[in-house]
């Protein structure tokens, strides 16, 4: 037997297939065919007809219609999607997008797909999906990425090679078993959508609506306290530019560097500095003061929770509350409309001191109605995280399994 065909099992295997000998290695065109994506043009495009699948569809493994286009049932040079299809982005301004894919679910309307993405229809449609989910899949895409464009070759893409097992019926049951793993972090994150939009519901109720003086919904306690008042942020808190730290990054650095990147992607992307140049303490609220038009980043804030953590970077402000409850006041000036109106779409958006100063809101003049509702709002994102801490473990998990339920063939 070829020694090398004798390393082609995988770490992890199901009891009733330890006999069956070693996998082979299989081109794509040996698991079923490509079917090519449809060039249309501008005329071609209607309010209803012929659903046209685009790389904005796919997300997360899943087919999403938020963001649909159509075209005329008629046109020429359409491939019908099938149930179970799986469809690939194959080209893309952005590299990291190339190669993500969904399999088609039922009940989708009819659908043909763009000619920057492609299907593949499968023998086995269920066990090559996961097959795409592996880092031999991952790597192969890499490596057929052209220099200039970002893209991949059909001819090539056929000829990728994944070990497989001959038996049918252990495909089956490790699509199944990945699959199944699939619907639980598909309904988990479901949850968490559920949770984040819980959470819109209470900032809309917890605090007045424009032109109004009460929230719509009021804590029992409170119902007889009257309006909330009218107040600026100049006259409950005290507010501190960010310094520069760039000459002074530090790969083992004691503090966190509060940037905008750390901000807009709620910590996960942190430089590290040993200079302080300006520390923040619990309680502060770090903003975004500058960023891109239309960006997601401007007056986005920060709670600082950890004492001798962080300092703050330039073009980032320090907020600290003295005549109001902090955590209220984070959810109050976080994302504010006010500062949002200030982004014109056209150019960059840099808040001043004044304007930052000058922002105006209702408070409670009662400083445990305030508490209260900032520990309501608290509580929700504390399961919003314990939600995505528990899909990251499960995410994990999968990740795990695709790498002892596959073997390492390249």
């Amino acid at each position: 037997m070829n020694k090398e065909k004798q390393k082609i099992v995988p770490a992890l295997r199901f009891p009733d297939f330890h006999n069956d000998g070693v996998w082979e290695m299989k081109k794509l065109s040996n698991l079923g065919k490509l079917i090519n994506g449809l060039t249309y043009s501008p005329k071609d495009v209607c309010k209803e007809g012929l659903l046209v699948l685009r790389s904005s569809n796919v997300q997360n493994g899943q087919i999403l219609l938020d963001d649909c286009v159509f075209v005329r049932p008629d046109v020429k040079g359409a491939n019908i999607a099938k149930v179970n299809d799986i469809l690939i982005c194959v080209r893309n301004g952005s590299k990291r997008l190339i190669g993500k894919n969904a399999i088609i679910p039922k009940g989708i309307p009819l659908a043909t797909h763009g000619a920057f993405m492609t299907m593949f229809r499968a023998n086995n449609p269920n066990f090559v999906f996961q097959l795409f989910q592996t880092e031999s899949y991952r790597s192969q895409v890499k490596a057929d990425l052209g220099a200039t464009i970002n893209s991949i070759n059909g001819k090539n893409f056929i000829k990728y090679e994944f070990a497989t097992p001959n038996n049918f019926k252990e495909q089956q049951k490790i699509a199944n078993c990945l699959s199944s793993l699939d619907n639980i972090i598909k309904a988990e994150t479901e949850k968490l959508d559920y949770l984040k939009d819980h959470k819109k519901g209470l900032l809309q109720k917890l605090f007045p609506a424009n032109g109004e003086t009460k929230p719509q919904f009021r804590f029992p306690e409170f119902i007889n306290d009257g309006d909330w008042e009218v107040t600026i942020l100049d006259d409950v808190a005290d507010y501190a530019n960010g310094k520069a730290h760039e000459k002074e990054i530090s790969e083992t650095g004691k503090y966190k560097v509060v940037n905008s990147k750390f901000i807009s992607t709620d910590g996960r992307v942190v430089k590290f500095t040993d200079s302080a140049n300006l520390k923040a303490n619990v309680g502060d609220i770090l903003m975004v003061l500058s960023d891109i038009p239309n960006g997601k980043a401007i007056a986005k804030c920060f709670y600082v929770e950890k004492e001798d953590t962080y300092t703050v970077n330039q073009r980032i402000c320090k907020i600290t509350p003295t005549g109001i409850d902090n955590k209220f006041l984070f959810y109050i000036q976080n994302r504010n409309s006010y500062f949002l109106a200030f982004d014109d779409g056209v150019k960059q958006t840099n808040l001043r001191k004044d304007t930052v100063l000058s922002f105006p809101f209702l408070k409670p003049k009662s400083t445990k109605e305030q508490q209260k509702i900032a520990n309501c709002l608290s509580s929700t994102d504390d399961l919003i995280q314990a939600q995505i801490t528990k899909i990251k473990n499960l995410q994990n998990h999968k990740k795990g399994l695709l790498q002892q339920l596959f073997p390492n063939s390249l």
